[in-house]
């Protein structure tokens, strides 16, 4: 495995949470869908910036030129992981959902009301409502929803296809569901909305923490992904092609400059957010010394740090991998989620097509509530999960107000996984 036992443990100990919680109860978090634990490297440079370089840009003074640069080091850090061309092409902003309605806005006021939008039926609704709201102003005709193949969780490409034609102007799809974990076939996807001459916007937010994401091979107009679903703080980051960033009148104060990035951010940046993002890419690049063995003559095409970060996140790929092959299949003579015969699994399980999805899991228990699995995970097995819609689209195919999720990421092991398989089982058997 490409993470062994030590470098796991190594892994670990970054996170100051990442085996107990605040009270010291030792758990296994498989909440990281919601948001992940945040790293030890950005909660330091977070607190360092919001008492060193408090004070706001553009003054002659020590703390205003130190806030200056620590923003700038933090976009450079988000256009690196992006492979993105400068960081005069990262917006930041307080959400996702926040950034997204700024797009929406920019781009509607370019519409003249006969245009279309074409989203899915799994993403989140951060990449859905701004895109309604349009329509509800009657700057579009309407929002198309290209739907699922529902037994795998994928999408219907052909329909989708159907969906986009000469009057579509975005085509907005997540990398990845929140909620079953599928990822888009974003290339394809992309292909599909160059030939309509439609701005491809790709939701980052879920997919971001469990691969490398390269926004010039993707072709993408616009990327976003938000802090706190990779180890940092809230805040959000959105990637966007410079000529667009030039080109749309988002929404501004009078006074705000008419160039990117500044004209896309609604008042003072926050500093110690750039600082934190920063101190993320500190960690990966750390991470990416502890593999470069098994790198040598890869990923040639980047170097220096957007090399390193491409690194890491291909390890992190690999090793999520052998984890979501671990949930479904079981180890050690456990039984994995597709083997539970009462539990139903939302989404792709067959093992052939695991790189075809994220470590996240939808799941239900028959004849048991969510609320009384979810609290029995946490007491009898110390599994820190949840049950909810995730504010996605992807659980009303399925007929569903919400569903049981467990997300993972790198810092959680097969270990856990057995205490959670373990549990789950013995829970199926008391029903």
């Amino acid at each position: 495995m490409i993470f062994n036992r030590d470098l796991l443990e190594k892994i670990r100990a970054e996170f100051p949470r990442g085996v107990s919680d605040l009270n010291g109860r030792k758990r296994a978090f498989f909440d990281n869908g919601t948001g992940t634990l945040v790293v030890g490297r950005a909660a330091r440079a977070e607190a360092e910036a919001r008492v060193d370089c408090s004070a706001n840009v553009d003054g002659i003074f020590s703390e205003s030129k130190k806030a200056k640069d620590t923003i700038l080091e933090g976009r450079k850090a988000v256009a690196d992981l992006l492979n993105a061309p400068s960081p005069e092409t990262i917006i930041s902003g307080e959400s996702a959902t926040a950034l997204l309605f700024n797009l929406s806005y920019a781009i509607g006021r370019q519409l003249t009301g006969k245009e279309n939008v074409v989203a899915t039926d799994y993403d989140h609704y951060a990449n859905i409502s701004p895109w309604i709201e349009l329509e509800k102003r009657q700057k579009i005709r309407k929002v198309r929803f290209a739907r699922l193949n529902k037994e795998e969780g994928t999408l219907d490409m052909e329909y989708l296809q159907g969906l986009i034609d000469n009057k579509t102007k975005v085509v907005a799809v997540t990398a990845a569901s929140n909620v079953i974990g599928t990822k888009s076939p974003l290339k394809e996807i992309e292909k599909m909305a160059k030939e309509a001459n439609a701005y491809f916007v790709v939701d980052a937010v879920h997919h971001i923490a469990h691969g490398p994401i390269d926004v010039k091979a993707l072709n993408c107009d616009f990327l976003i992904f938000s802090g706190y679903k990779l180890f940092s703080s809230h805040g959000s980051f959105l990637y966007g092609k410079k000529s667009h960033l030039e080109t749309l009148k988002p929404y501004k104060v009078a006074p705000a400059p008419d160039h990117a990035p500044k004209k896309w951010e609604w008042g003072t940046r926050d500093q110690a957010m750039f600082a934190a993002i920063r101190g993320v890419a500190d960690y990966f690049v750390w991470l990416a010394d502890q593999v470069q063995n098994r790198y040598e003559g890869r990923f040639t095409e980047y170097s220096g740090r957007k090399r390193s970060l491409k690194i890491v996140m291909d390890a992190v790929e690999k090793y999520e991998l052998k984890l979501s092959e671990a949930v479904l299949a079981g180890f050690d003579n456990m039984k994995g989620l597709r083997d539970m015969p009462k539990v139903k699994v939302y989404g792709l399980t067959d093992l052939n097509r695991l790189k075809e999805r994220d470590p996240t899991f939808a799941f239900k228990l028959k004849n048991m509530s969510d609320d009384e699995v979810v609290e029995q995970l946490w007491t009898k097995g110390a599994i820190a999960t949840r049950t909810e819609d995730y504010y996605g689209r992807a659980v009303e195919p399925y007929k569903q107000k919400r569903m049981i999720r467990i997300s993972l990421v790198q810092y959680n092991t097969l270990e856990e996984i057995g205490i959670f398989l373990k549990t789950l089982n013995k829970i199926c058997e008391s029903i």
